[in-house]
């Protein structure tokens, strides 16, 4: 990493290597990741598998089921709009359960129509405080406008979720500003639930274009099109989320509780990439 662009803060280095001592990596259900995590990745490592309306629940819960068995701390996206009803969610949970998942990150999902009950997150969540109490459950928060919900339907959502999450990771906002004010909009609403600040890895702007291609109209182009400031920092090369991450860490940035690092499953460069970094981090902490 270039001196340039390391924070000269004490403080804020100290916040970063906290942070990027113990990532999250979101992965895709695609062919081949849990090969390419098990070649790129220690054990345990915490990785979420996104959900898409292409590959359904059953890719994401096969693939989450390789990853806990090579020893990772697991985390499955539940799209809402994916499941069919209360039946099949006790079904997925009885089968994170005999696979060692004890954490689960729920969503709305992006099919445009609910496959059975459920409408979105909420009640997903809900239910699975009564179905399963002893599951970790993280939901979305969205700094910038989400791109098809209201700011004030998405704030009463995450209100109303607030006491079945254990967590909230963001969407992706590339103001430090935006996140910082955000999150300390929720502490004064009185939502105390720990957030972690959710940007992409150091992906190419065509790894980002070629993923979303293939897995369809969710996930990575309607993140893409839905974020008008990801647009603004699309260009050749990859993106690198070192300035992002310094800015939100700046004195006061203990509002955030760590990051969750958008893979675009090249999960090799984004460990390299952490690992470069904390490496340029320790030269002052030795």
């Amino acid at each position: 990493m270039s001196s340039r662009t390391r924070p000269a803060d004490p403080e804020v280095r100290r916040t970063l290597r906290h942070w990027l001592e113990q990532p999250r990596y979101e992965v895709l259900p695609l062919p081949g990741i849990v090969d390419e995590v098990a070649a790129a990745l220690p054990s345990p490592t915490t990785l979420t598998v996104t959900a898409s309306p292409t590959h359904g629940t059953a890719a994401t819960l096969e693939v989450a089921e390789h990853l806990s068995a090579q020893g990772h701390r697991v985390v499955p996206h539940l799209a809402a709009r994916l499941l069919h009803d209360e039946a099949e969610l006790a079904e997925v949970v009885d089968r994170l359960t005999r696979h060692g998942i004890g954490d689960a990150f729920v969503v709305a999902g992006d099919a445009p129509e609910p496959a059975g009950s459920f409408e979105g997150a909420l009640e997903v969540v809900t239910a699975l405080s009564r179905l399963a109490p002893h599951l970790r459950v993280g939901v979305a928060g969205y700094p910038e406008t989400h791109p098809r919900i209201p700011d004030d339907v998405a704030s009463r959502a995450l209100w109303d979720k607030r006491d079945h999450a254990a967590y909230v990771v963001t969407q992706v906002c590339f103001d430090a500003h935006v996140v910082r004010a955000w999150v300390a909009g929720l502490r004064i609403r009185g939502i105390g639930l720990p957030v972690l600040l959710g940007l992409p890895g150091p992906v190419p702007t065509t790894r980002l274009l070629r993923v979303g291609q293939r897995i369809g109209v969710g996930a990575s182009l309607r993140f893409l099109t839905g974020n008008a400031g990801m647009l603004r920092v699309l260009r050749p090369g990859a993106f690198d989320p070192l300035p992002l991450l310094g800015d939100v860490a700046e004195p006061g940035g203990d509002l955030v509780a760590g990051v969750h690092l958008y893979t675009f499953n090249a999960v090799a460069d984004t460990e390299q990439w952490r690992l470069g970094v904390l490496a340029d981090l320790a030269e002052d902490a030795a």
